[in-house]
């Protein structure tokens, strides 16, 4: 699947790219438990997406890594579709 064919509230998504570009991590507390969150730039041929990364994730994947998600979901926040592997997926580093 290429980045341009994704929907938003869309599942089961199997996609690689490399990550572009990577925020600060955020850090806050949700139900008595410390959440990191991290925005990256994930591109491939087609265009690119905004990948969310959550807790351990945030220090698997750096910019300039290649990436694969597997099973991932994609949402939208302020008009802007997120591309995270959510619950039932998985990130993998390809290549470094």
């Amino acid at each position: 699947m290429d980045i341009a064919e994704i929907q938003v509230k869309q599942g089961k998504i199997d996609i690689e790219g490399e990550i572009i570009s990577k925020d600060k991590p955020r850090e806050f507390e949700k139900f008595g438990k410390q959440i990191r969150v991290c925005n990256c730039k994930l591109k491939d041929d087609s265009g690119n997406i905004t990948l969310t990364l959550w807790n351990e994730e945030v220090d698997k994947a750096d910019v300039g890594d290649k990436v694969k998600i597997i099973n991932g979901y994609c949402s939208e926040f302020q008009g802007e579709k997120q591309l995270s592997a959510g619950k039932f997926g998985k990130l993998e580093v390809v290549k470094e």
